[in-house]
């Protein structure tokens, strides 16, 4: 089972919609994160760690993503 992870800045719309959309696909364990620290829930090392995949929503969202988390 791959684990997929949604990233975007706030985790209030797109990527919750993301895992949403994702959630029943039967080969996926998918969660969902945003990069600002006022997010719904918010991006970690062990959440990074876990993902075999990430999506972002924007290119800022990878940037940002790889200059924290290298």
């Amino acid at each position: 089972m791959k684990r997929v992870l949604f990233v975007c800045s706030q985790n209030k719309l797109r990527s919750p919609t993301a895992e949403r959309v994702f959630a029943s696909h039967p080969d996926l364990d998918v969660a969902s994160a945003g990069l600002n620290s006022d997010a719904a829930t918010i991006l970690t090392p062990e959440l990074v760690e876990w993902a075999d995949v990430i999506f972002v929503m924007e290119k800022s969202h990878r940037n940002k993503l790889l200059k924290k988390f290298k």
